[in-house]
Protein backbone atom coordinates (compact mmCIF):
# COMPACT_ATOMS: atom_id res chain seq x y z
CA UNK A 1 0.00 0.00 0.00
CA UNK A 2 1.72 2.60 -1.18
CA UNK A 3 0.86 6.82 -0.52
CA UNK A 4 1.16 8.91 -3.35
CA UNK A 5 4.06 11.01 -3.52
CA UNK A 6 2.10 14.04 -4.00
CA UNK A 7 -0.56 14.25 -1.51
CA UNK A 8 -3.80 16.59 -2.54
CA UNK A 9 -2.61 18.89 0.29
CA UNK A 10 1.04 19.36 -1.73
CA UNK A 11 -0.24 19.48 -4.84
CA UNK A 12 -2.70 22.23 -3.54
CA UNK A 13 0.67 24.20 -1.77
CA UNK A 14 1.59 24.38 -5.31
CA UNK A 15 -1.11 26.57 -6.43
CA UNK A 16 -2.18 30.10 -6.66
CA UNK A 17 -5.14 29.88 -4.58
CA UNK A 18 -7.33 31.89 -7.01
CA UNK A 19 -7.27 29.01 -9.59
CA UNK A 20 -10.02 26.55 -9.51
CA UNK A 21 -8.71 22.63 -8.34
CA UNK A 22 -11.60 21.47 -10.66
CA UNK A 23 -9.21 23.19 -13.61
CA UNK A 24 -6.25 21.15 -12.16
CA UNK A 25 -7.55 18.24 -11.91
CA UNK A 26 -8.25 18.14 -8.08
CA UNK A 27 -11.67 18.03 -7.84
CA UNK A 28 -14.49 15.65 -7.66
CA UNK A 29 -15.77 14.00 -3.85
CA UNK A 30 -14.10 10.93 -5.21
CA UNK A 31 -10.97 11.96 -6.21
CA UNK A 32 -8.02 9.69 -4.85
CA UNK A 33 -5.62 12.64 -5.13
CA UNK A 34 -7.91 14.40 -2.24
CA UNK A 35 -5.98 11.47 0.15
CA UNK A 36 -4.49 13.26 3.44
CA UNK A 37 -1.18 11.50 4.61
CA UNK A 38 -1.66 11.52 8.89
CA UNK A 39 1.12 10.33 10.39
CA UNK A 40 0.63 7.51 12.87
CA UNK A 41 3.31 6.76 14.83
CA UNK A 42 5.41 3.22 14.94
CA UNK A 43 3.77 0.33 15.40
CA UNK A 44 1.99 -2.94 14.34
CA UNK A 45 -0.67 -2.43 11.34
CA UNK A 46 -3.12 -5.45 10.63
CA UNK A 47 -4.78 -4.68 7.14
CA UNK A 48 -9.04 -5.25 7.57
CA UNK A 49 -11.84 -5.03 5.23
CA UNK A 50 -11.64 -0.90 4.66
CA UNK A 51 -9.15 0.00 6.42
CA UNK A 52 -6.28 -1.64 9.13
CA UNK A 53 -5.76 -1.57 12.91
CA UNK A 54 -3.22 0.34 14.17
CA UNK A 55 -2.24 0.60 17.94
CA UNK A 56 -5.71 -0.60 19.06
CA UNK A 57 -7.45 1.78 17.15
CA UNK A 58 -9.32 1.00 13.45
CA UNK A 59 -8.61 3.40 10.74
CA UNK A 60 -9.82 4.05 6.50
CA UNK A 61 -8.27 3.95 3.73
CA UNK A 62 -4.77 2.68 3.55
CA UNK A 63 -1.00 2.93 4.95
CA UNK A 64 2.22 2.51 3.79
CA UNK A 65 5.52 2.70 6.22
CA UNK A 66 8.42 4.38 6.30
CA UNK A 67 12.04 3.36 6.35
CA UNK A 68 12.15 4.42 9.86
CA UNK A 69 9.16 2.23 10.73
CA UNK A 70 6.47 5.12 11.29
CA UNK A 71 3.46 4.74 9.40
CA UNK A 72 1.67 6.58 7.17
CA UNK A 73 -2.61 6.72 7.11
CA UNK A 74 -3.59 7.48 3.59
CA UNK A 75 -7.28 8.43 4.13
CA UNK A 76 -9.81 10.37 2.21
CA UNK A 77 -10.50 13.85 2.80
CA UNK A 78 -14.06 13.79 4.38
CA UNK A 79 -12.94 10.54 6.11
CA UNK A 80 -10.63 12.17 8.12
CA UNK A 81 -12.95 15.11 8.69
CA UNK A 82 -15.43 12.55 9.87
CA UNK A 83 -13.34 11.62 12.46
CA UNK A 84 -12.18 14.86 12.98
CA UNK A 85 -15.00 17.03 13.87
CA UNK A 86 -16.64 15.02 16.66
CA UNK A 87 -12.91 14.69 18.75
CA UNK A 88 -13.15 18.76 18.27
CA UNK A 89 -16.60 19.72 19.30
CA UNK A 90 -19.73 17.39 20.83
CA UNK A 91 -21.42 15.55 17.99
CA UNK A 92 -24.64 16.28 20.36
CA UNK A 93 -24.36 19.70 19.80
CA UNK A 94 -26.70 21.67 16.70
CA UNK A 95 -26.00 20.84 13.35
CA UNK A 96 -25.12 24.32 12.43
CA UNK A 97 -22.22 24.63 14.81
CA UNK A 98 -20.64 21.28 13.72
CA UNK A 99 -21.44 22.19 10.00
CA UNK A 100 -19.24 25.59 11.25
CA UNK A 101 -16.56 23.23 12.47
CA UNK A 102 -16.82 20.54 9.53
CA UNK A 103 -15.90 24.02 7.42
CA UNK A 104 -13.47 24.98 9.85
CA UNK A 105 -11.84 22.03 10.01
CA UNK A 106 -11.39 21.20 6.28
CA UNK A 107 -9.23 24.60 5.76
CA UNK A 108 -7.41 24.39 8.57
CA UNK A 109 -5.70 21.41 6.82
CA UNK A 110 -4.94 23.64 3.69
CA UNK A 111 -2.35 25.98 5.04
CA UNK A 112 -0.72 23.49 7.08
CA UNK A 113 0.84 20.93 4.79
CA UNK A 114 4.67 20.67 4.15
CA UNK A 115 4.53 19.24 0.79
CA UNK A 116 8.72 18.38 1.49
CA UNK A 117 7.62 15.66 4.33
CA UNK A 118 6.35 12.55 3.75
CA UNK A 119 2.81 13.17 5.78
CA UNK A 120 0.76 16.45 5.56
CA UNK A 121 -0.62 16.25 9.29
CA UNK A 122 -0.32 14.71 12.78
CA UNK A 123 -3.38 13.61 14.49
CA UNK A 124 -2.89 15.39 17.84
CA UNK A 125 -3.51 18.60 19.06
CA UNK A 126 -0.01 20.15 17.31
CA UNK A 127 -3.28 19.61 14.57
CA UNK A 128 -6.94 18.48 14.79
CA UNK A 129 -7.27 15.37 17.01
CA UNK A 130 -7.98 11.99 14.81
CA UNK A 131 -8.51 8.82 16.34
CA UNK A 132 -10.13 6.97 13.44
CA UNK A 133 -13.21 5.11 13.16
CA UNK A 134 -13.83 5.21 17.07
CA UNK A 135 -14.60 9.20 17.19
CA UNK A 136 -17.14 8.82 14.24
CA UNK A 137 -20.59 9.97 15.64
CA UNK A 138 -23.40 10.23 13.09
CA UNK A 139 -24.71 13.79 13.48
CA UNK A 140 -20.73 15.14 12.68
CA UNK A 141 -20.43 12.87 9.94
CA UNK A 142 -23.54 13.85 8.41
CA UNK A 143 -22.51 17.53 8.78
CA UNK A 144 -18.79 16.84 6.93
CA UNK A 145 -21.15 15.42 4.16
CA UNK A 146 -22.93 18.20 3.85
CA UNK A 147 -20.23 20.36 3.76
CA UNK A 148 -18.43 18.67 1.21
CA UNK A 149 -15.76 20.69 0.07
CA UNK A 150 -16.69 24.12 1.49
CA UNK A 151 -14.38 25.99 2.99
CA UNK A 152 -13.89 29.72 4.03
CA UNK A 153 -12.18 32.11 1.47
CA UNK A 154 -11.34 35.56 1.63
CA UNK A 155 -10.56 37.60 -1.15
CA UNK A 156 -9.02 35.73 -4.06
CA UNK A 157 -7.08 32.53 -1.62
CA UNK A 158 -8.66 30.52 1.42
CA UNK A 159 -9.00 31.93 4.56
CA UNK A 160 -7.05 31.39 7.72
CA UNK A 161 -8.49 29.21 9.93
CA UNK A 162 -8.30 29.72 13.45
CA UNK A 163 -10.53 28.42 16.56
CA UNK A 164 -10.20 27.47 20.28
CA UNK A 165 -12.47 26.08 22.97
CA UNK A 166 -14.67 29.51 23.91
CA UNK A 167 -13.34 33.22 23.48
CA UNK A 168 -14.74 34.40 27.31
CA UNK A 169 -16.94 36.98 25.44
CA UNK A 170 -14.38 38.58 23.35
CA UNK A 171 -12.88 36.81 20.55
CA UNK A 172 -9.13 37.96 19.92
CA UNK A 173 -7.11 39.76 16.97
CA UNK A 174 -4.44 37.20 15.46
CA UNK A 175 -1.75 40.26 15.52
CA UNK A 176 -2.26 40.97 18.90
CA UNK A 177 -2.51 37.16 20.36
CA UNK A 178 0.82 36.71 17.76
CA UNK A 179 2.32 39.31 16.27
CA UNK A 180 2.35 39.71 12.34
CA UNK A 181 0.64 41.74 10.47
CA UNK A 182 -3.54 42.10 11.14
CA UNK A 183 -5.86 39.91 9.59
CA UNK A 184 -8.77 41.58 8.49
CA UNK A 185 -10.93 38.60 9.16
CA UNK A 186 -9.35 37.62 12.54
CA UNK A 187 -10.09 40.76 14.98
CA UNK A 188 -10.83 41.32 18.17
CA UNK A 189 -14.52 41.93 19.12
CA UNK A 190 -17.35 41.32 21.39
CA UNK A 191 -19.26 37.70 21.83
CA UNK A 192 -22.69 37.44 23.12
CA UNK A 193 -23.14 33.66 22.97
CA UNK A 194 -20.67 31.36 24.66
CA UNK A 195 -21.92 32.09 28.15
CA UNK A 196 -22.99 28.57 28.11
CA UNK A 197 -18.81 27.45 28.25
CA UNK A 198 -18.00 26.31 31.80
CA UNK A 199 -14.87 28.08 31.29
CA UNK A 200 -16.49 31.22 30.20
CA UNK A 201 -15.45 32.30 34.08
CA UNK A 202 -12.83 30.17 36.09
CA UNK A 203 -10.30 30.80 38.86
CA UNK A 204 -7.42 29.19 39.83
CA UNK A 205 -4.71 29.38 42.61
CA UNK A 206 -1.09 29.04 42.04
CA UNK A 207 1.08 28.44 44.91
CA UNK A 208 4.20 30.51 44.89
CA UNK A 209 6.56 27.50 45.17
CA UNK A 210 5.54 26.59 41.68
CA UNK A 211 5.37 30.33 40.09
CA UNK A 212 8.97 30.82 41.85
CA UNK A 213 9.60 27.42 40.02
CA UNK A 214 8.55 29.33 36.76
CA UNK A 215 10.80 32.28 37.70
CA UNK A 216 13.54 30.44 38.06
CA UNK A 217 13.46 29.09 34.51
CA UNK A 218 12.81 32.27 32.51
CA UNK A 219 14.08 34.85 34.91
CA UNK A 220 16.12 33.92 37.63
CA UNK A 221 17.25 37.26 38.27
CA UNK A 222 14.41 38.19 40.25
CA UNK A 223 14.53 36.26 42.97
CA UNK A 224 12.01 34.84 45.22
CA UNK A 225 8.76 36.18 44.27
CA UNK A 226 6.71 38.64 46.01
CA UNK A 227 4.72 40.28 43.46
CA UNK A 228 2.94 38.99 39.41
CA UNK A 229 1.22 41.18 37.84
CA UNK A 230 -0.82 40.71 34.11
CA UNK A 231 -0.16 44.12 32.25
CA UNK A 232 -0.42 45.83 28.94
CA UNK A 233 -3.91 44.55 27.81
CA UNK A 234 -4.74 44.82 24.29
CA UNK A 235 -8.24 45.41 22.84
CA UNK A 236 -9.76 42.58 23.77
CA UNK A 237 -8.52 42.66 27.56
CA UNK A 238 -6.48 39.68 27.37
CA UNK A 239 -2.33 40.03 28.75
CA UNK A 240 0.37 40.73 26.82
CA UNK A 241 3.19 40.99 29.32
CA UNK A 242 3.65 39.25 32.85
CA UNK A 243 5.40 41.59 35.26
CA UNK A 244 7.40 39.48 38.03
CA UNK A 245 8.57 41.46 40.97
CA UNK A 246 11.46 39.47 43.12
CA UNK A 247 13.30 40.09 45.83
CA UNK A 248 15.89 41.52 43.71
CA UNK A 249 14.09 42.88 40.33
CA UNK A 250 11.25 42.99 38.16
CA UNK A 251 11.33 41.48 34.85
CA UNK A 252 8.44 41.58 32.49
CA UNK A 253 8.30 38.48 29.87
CA UNK A 254 5.31 37.54 27.18
CA UNK A 255 2.43 36.64 28.74
CA UNK A 256 1.95 33.26 26.55
CA UNK A 257 5.23 32.56 27.63
CA UNK A 258 4.41 32.00 31.23
CA UNK A 259 0.94 30.41 30.84
CA UNK A 260 2.82 27.34 28.68
CA UNK A 261 5.26 27.78 31.76
CA UNK A 262 2.90 27.43 34.26
CA UNK A 263 0.32 24.90 32.41
CA UNK A 264 -2.17 25.93 29.70
CA UNK A 265 -4.95 24.54 31.42
CA UNK A 266 -3.71 26.12 34.90
CA UNK A 267 -4.17 29.27 33.44
CA UNK A 268 -7.31 28.59 30.58
CA UNK A 269 -6.84 31.89 28.39
CA UNK A 270 -4.91 35.25 28.94
CA UNK A 271 -8.17 36.88 29.16
CA UNK A 272 -7.74 38.08 33.07
CA UNK A 273 -9.98 39.76 35.19
CA UNK A 274 -8.62 39.81 38.62
CA UNK A 275 -5.37 38.86 40.18
CA UNK A 276 -4.88 38.83 44.08
CA UNK A 277 -1.76 37.70 45.80
CA UNK A 278 -2.11 34.92 48.38
CA UNK A 279 -0.34 35.74 51.48
CA UNK A 280 0.82 33.74 54.67
CA UNK A 281 -0.93 34.80 57.71
CA UNK A 282 0.73 35.97 60.34
CA UNK A 283 4.19 37.03 58.17
CA UNK A 284 2.28 38.51 54.72
CA UNK A 285 5.13 36.96 53.07
CA UNK A 286 3.99 35.82 49.38
CA UNK A 287 2.10 32.51 49.55
CA UNK A 288 0.72 32.33 45.57
CA UNK A 289 -1.94 34.02 43.02
CA UNK A 290 -5.66 33.86 42.85
CA UNK A 291 -6.40 34.62 39.21
CA UNK A 292 -10.07 34.61 37.82
CA UNK A 293 -10.57 35.29 34.26
CA UNK A 294 -12.57 34.22 31.29
CA UNK A 295 -12.57 31.81 28.06
CA UNK A 296 -10.05 28.56 27.43
CA UNK A 297 -7.89 29.00 24.90
CA UNK A 298 -6.53 31.73 22.43
CA UNK A 299 -9.68 32.81 21.18
CA UNK A 300 -8.92 33.94 17.57
CA UNK A 301 -11.41 32.96 15.11
CA UNK A 302 -13.98 30.15 15.86
CA UNK A 303 -15.30 30.15 18.96
CA UNK A 304 -16.50 26.88 19.42
CA UNK A 305 -18.76 27.49 22.49
CA UNK A 306 -20.34 30.66 20.69
CA UNK A 307 -20.67 28.79 17.44
CA UNK A 308 -23.08 26.20 19.90
CA UNK A 309 -25.13 29.19 21.31
CA UNK A 310 -25.14 31.32 17.96
CA UNK A 311 -26.84 27.94 16.50
CA UNK A 312 -28.99 27.08 19.31
CA UNK A 313 -30.20 30.83 18.89
CA UNK A 314 -31.06 30.17 15.32
CA UNK A 315 -27.89 30.95 13.41
CA UNK A 316 -26.81 29.16 10.68
CA UNK A 317 -23.30 27.56 9.59
CA UNK A 318 -22.62 30.54 7.17
CA UNK A 319 -24.26 33.06 9.55
CA UNK A 320 -21.90 31.93 13.05
CA UNK A 321 -18.21 31.62 10.10
CA UNK A 322 -19.47 35.29 9.13
CA UNK A 323 -19.22 36.64 12.71
CA UNK A 324 -16.39 34.57 13.69
CA UNK A 325 -14.41 35.28 10.19
CA UNK A 326 -16.12 38.91 8.91
CA UNK A 327 -15.55 39.59 5.73
CA UNK A 328 -15.24 36.04 4.66
CA UNK A 329 -17.50 33.62 2.50
CA UNK A 330 -18.16 30.37 2.13
CA UNK A 331 -16.83 28.65 -1.46
CA UNK A 332 -15.59 25.32 -2.64
CA UNK A 333 -11.92 23.57 -2.76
Amino acid sequence: MKVPRRSFLGALAGLALATPLAAQGLGGGGDRSQALRVLLGRGAVDPIPGGFLFGGRRYRGSYSILADGRVINEVDFDDYLASVVPSEMSASWPAAALEAQAICSRGFILARSDPNRPYDLVPSELAQVYRGVESEQPASTAAVRRTSGMVLRYAHGFAQIEYSSCCGGYSESSADAWGGAPIPYLVAHPCPYCIGSPRFRWRTDLLAADLDAVAERIAPQVGALQEVRFTDLDRSGRARSVALHGAVGVARIPASRFRIDVGARRIPSLLVRRETALLTPGTQAFAGLHIEGRGLGHGVGLCQWGARGYALAGGSAQEILSFYFVGTSIGRI
